[in-house]
C-alpha cells in the first residue's frame, strides 16, 4: 500500500509518517517544506497546493497512491497573508480532491480541527452539531469540509475533527507555557482556571487514522479527543509539579482578560488571535462515542501525560530547536510572542 501525506515535514505528520513506517505503509511527503529525510530516500514533493501543476507532477513522478492523507494547514498565527492561508485550506484542498478522484484513488482522510467551534456549546460537540467558527482557519477548515463532502460518493472520503495535537515535539504557541513554567514565573489562567480542553495524543491520532485506512470503508465524519479531561488548573498544576518547577498559577479576570486580548490582536501587539484567547477561557470538549465504536478505538493519554512529554522534550532541545527555527513548520517552532514577552518578564 501507497499514500500521499500532504503537510508530512509538519508535527503530526512527522508522527503520522513514523507510525506507517512501522505498519510497513510508504509514503510521499507533499510538502512546501523539505524533510531531508525523506529527500534521501526519494519519498519527499516539494510542492504547493494552490497550484494544481504541482499535484499532477506528484502523481506522475510518484503514483499512483491508494490514499491520501491531508494533513497540511496555514495557521492563522503563522501566516502574513490571509489570502494565502484561504488558497491554501480551501483552494488547495479542491485542487487536491480533484487530481485524487482523476487518478481513482480509493480514500480521502483529512484532518480538521476544533476550530469549527468558536463558542462553547455546554456539552461535549457530537459530529451532527452544526460549526459556527469565529476566525479565517476555522473558516477555511470548514469551507474545505463542505469541498470534501462534494466529493464523497466519487471518493471513500473520512474527515477527522481533532482538538490540540499533542506529543513530544509540539512547539507552536504552548511554548509560551513551557517557557514560563522552566523560569520559574508565574502561569496565568484567564478566569477561575477550572475549565476544561480536550487535547488528543497524536500517537492516538495516526492510530486511528490507520484504523480508518484499513477497515473503514464508507464516508464519514469522527470527533476524537482524549478522556478524562481536567481543569486548566489541574493539568497545568500537575506539569508544574512533575517538572520541579517553582511556577505558581495566578488567576486573572476573565472579562477584561479578554478585552485585553482582543484588543492587543486587533493592534499586532499579540499572537493570541480570537480562536485561542478564547480557547483558554471556556470548555471544549468532543463527544468521541462514535469513533470508539467504529473503529474500535480508544485514547492511551491524558491530557497532563502528553503536555509533560511535550514540556520535557522542550526542555531537552530548546536550543536546537531556536538554532533550526526558519527551516521548521509552525507547529515544531516556538513563535513571536509579542507583548507576552513584557509579560514573562514581569513575571
Amino acid at each position: 500500500m501507497k499514500v500521499l501525506i500532504t503537510g508530512g515535514t509538519g508535527f503530526f505528520g512527522m508522527i503520522l509518517k513514523s507510525y506507517l513506517k512501522g505498519q510497513k505503509i510508504k509514503y510521499i511527503n507533499f510538502d512546501l517544506f523539505v524533510d531531508d529525510q525523506d529527500k534521501k530516500r526519494d519519498s519527499m514533493y516539494q510542492g504547493d497546493l494552490t497550484k494544481i501543476k504541482d499535484i499532477k507532477n506528484c502523481f506522475h513522478q510518484h503514483g499512483p497512491f491508494d490514499a491520501v492523507y491531508h494533513l497540511a494547514a496555514q495557521l492563522a498565527h503563522d501566516v502574513k497573508s490571509e489570502k494565502f492561508l484561504w488558497e491554501s485550506n480551501v483552494i488547495g484542498t479542491k485542487n487536491l480532491l480533484e487530481v485524487s478522484h482523476l487518478h481513482k484513488v480509493k480514500k480521502f482522510i483529512f484532518t480538521s480541527s476544533n476550530c469549527l467551534w468558536g463558542t462553547p456549546v455546554g456539552r461535549p460537540v457530537k459530529e451532527n452539531d452544526k460549526p459556527s467558527p469565529i476566525e479565517l482557519y476555522g473558516k477555511s477548515k470548514l469551507e474545505a469540509e463542505k469541498i470534501i463532502w462534494k466529493y464523497s460518493r466519487k471518493i471513500n472520503t473520512i474527515i477527522f475533527r481533532s482538538p490540540t495535537i499533542i506529543a513530544a515535539g509540539r512547539m507552536g504557541l504552548l511554548t509560551m507555557l513551557y517557557e514560563f513554567i522552566n523560569e520559574n514565573r508565574k502561569v496565568y489562567l484567564v478566569g477561575n482556571g477550572n475549565n476544561r480542553y480536550q487535547f488528543i495524543y497524536a500517537f492516538d491520532y495516526a492510530n486511528a487514522i490507520y484504523r480508518a485506512l484499513k477497515s473503514h470503508n464508507h464516508s464519514d465524519i469522527f470527533n476524537i479527543g482524549s478522556d478524562n479531561v481536567k481543569s486548566f488548573n489541574k493539568v497545568y498544576q500537575y506539569v508544574i509539579d512533575k517538572a520541579g518547577s517553582k511556577s505558581k498559577i495566578f488567576n486573572l479576570p476573565k472579562n477584561l482578560t479578554l478585552l485585553t486580548l482582543k484588543l492587543l490582536y486587533k493592534f499586532k501587539l499579540s499572537p493570541l488571535g480570537p480562536y485561542q484567547y478564547k480557547m483558554i477561557a471556556e470548555d471544549f470538549e468532543f463527544d468521541t462515542k462514535k469513533i470508539k465504536k467504529i473503529l474500535d478505538w480508544s485514547p492511551t493519554r491524558t491530557n497532563e501525560q502528553m503536555l509533560l512529554e511535550a514540556y520535557k522534550f522542550y526542555i531537552k532541545n530548546k536550543e536546537k530547536i531556536n538554532k533550526n527555527h526558519n527551516s521548521l513548520s509552525a507547529h515544531r517552532r516556538g513563535f513571536k510572542m509579542g507583548i507576552i514577552k513584557l509579560v514573562k518578564f514581569l513575571s
